[in-house]
C-alpha cells in the first residue's frame, strides 16, 4: 500500500554556479557544478520519501546514463520504481541552471520530459494508494488529453489528489487545466502562475478564484511565504527564515512538506506549517533534493528570510 502516487517530470539538472557570461567560441570556467535530480515532480517525490511517506512515480525516461541517475536517485529515496517507464529511443530530459550573483538562467532539452500520458498511471497502481499528486502539469504536453479522466477516476476510487501546474511555455495557461481542477483537492500554484491562470491582479483574488474550482489552494509567495485559500477559510503564512544558498526545487519541496502532514491527517495549518520548513530546507543547499539526503529531523538556521 502507497501513501502517495507522483507522475510528471523526471530528469537531470546540471548546476552551474558562478557562471561567467557565456561566449561563443571561447572556453570559460566556472566555480562548480553539480549534476542532480531534476524536475518538478521527481523532486517532490523524492523529498516527500525521505520525509517518510510511501511513495510511487510514474513517469518516463531514456534507456540511457541519465535515465539510470534518475531512477537511482529515486531509489535511495525508496520511492517505488514500478511503474517508471524507459524509453528505448528518447533521451532523458536534461536541464542547465547558470547562477551567478543571485541571478539564474536555464537551457532545457525536453527529451522524455513531457512524453507521460494520462493512461500512464494505470488504474491497478492507483488501487494500491491513497493519494495522487501531479507536477509540471504544462510541461505534461501528452498528458492534458486524458488528465481530467485520470483525477475523475482517481476520485472515484477513493483517493485524494493535488496538482502542481508550473509555468506554461505556450502562453496559453488553459490546456484543460480548469476541468481538472474540478477534481483537485489541493492545487499548489505559486503566485506568477496563479494570476496568469485568472487574470487576477493578487494572490488572494486569484485564489479565490481558483477555490472555486479546487478544494484547497496554496499559492506560493517565494520569500513573502504562502496564501492560503480553503472552504471559505483564507490565512497568509510568513516564509521561515534560513540561509538561502539555491532557490531550485524550493515549490516542490513546499508540495513534499505540505503532503507529507496531509497524508497523516493533520489540519491545514499544519500542513501549511510542514511546506515552509520543507521549502526552507531546500534552499539551503544546491539542488532541489540535497537538504533531504538524510531524513533526520530539521531545524533552520537563522539568517536570511527566503
Amino acid at each position: 500500500m502507497l501513501d502517495c502516487i507522483v507522475a510528471g517530470d523526471a530528469n537531470v539538472d546540471l548546476m552551474v554556479n558562478g557562471a561567467p557570461e557565456p561566449e561563443f567560441n571561447t572556453e570559460k570556467l566556472a566555480e562548480s557544478m553539480d549534476l542532480v535530480l531534476g524536475g518538478s515532480s521527481a523532486i517532490t517525490v523524492f523529498n516527500l520519501a525521505r520525509l517518510g511517506t510511501r511513495t510511487g512515480f510514474t513517469g518516463v525516461v531514456g534507456q540511457d546514463s541519465f535515465g539510470d541517475f534518475v531512477a537511482q536517485r529515486m531509489a535511495f529515496a525508496g520511492v517505488n520504481l514500478d511503474c517508471l517507464r524507459r524509453h528505448p529511443k528518447e533521451k532523458t530530459g536534461i536541464t542547465i541552471w547558470l547562477s551567478r550573483k543571485k541571478k539564474r538562467a536555464a537551457i532545457t532539452c525536453l527529451g522524455t520530459i513531457a512524453m507521460l500520458r494520462a493512461g500512464d498511471v494505470k488504474e491497478d497502481y492507483l488501487r494500491e494508494a491513497r493519494h495522487l499528486h501531479i507536477g509540471h502539469y504544462f510541461l505534461l504536453q501528452e498528458f492534458h488529453k486524458g488528465a481530467a479522466a485520470l483525477f475523475r477516476k482517481a476520485k472515484r476510487l477513493g483517493l485524494t489528489t493535488s496538482l502542481d501546474c508550473n509555468y506554461d511555455p505556450t502562453g496559453k495557461w488553459d490546456s484543460g487545466i480548469r476541468d481538472v481542477l474540478r477534481y483537485t483537492d489541493i492545487f499548489f500554484p505559486n503566485e506568477d502562475e496563479a494570476r496568469h491562470l485568472t487574470g487576477a491582479e493578487t494572490a488572494d483574488a486569484a485564489a479565490r478564484e481558483l477555490a472555486s474550482l479546487a478544494g484547497t489552494v496554496a499559492v506560493k509567495l517565494g520569500a513573502r511565504g504562502v496564501f492560503v485559500r480553503s472552504d471559505g477559510v483564507t490565512f497568509r503564512k510568513p516564509a521561515a527564515k534560513t540561509k538561502v544558498v539555491d532557490t531550485t526545487g524550493a515549490g516542490d519541496s513546499f508540495n513534499a512538506g505540505y503532503l507529507s502532514r496531509f497524508l497523516k491527517g493533520a489540519g491545514i495549518e499544519e500542513c501549511t506549517q510542514a511546506g515552509l520548513a520543507a521549502a526552507a530546507r531546500c534552499v539551503a543547499q544546491v539542488g532541489g533534493t540535497a537538504a533531504f539526503e538524510s531524513p533526520k529531523p530539521w531545524a533552520p538556521k537563522q539568517a536570511n528570510v527566503i
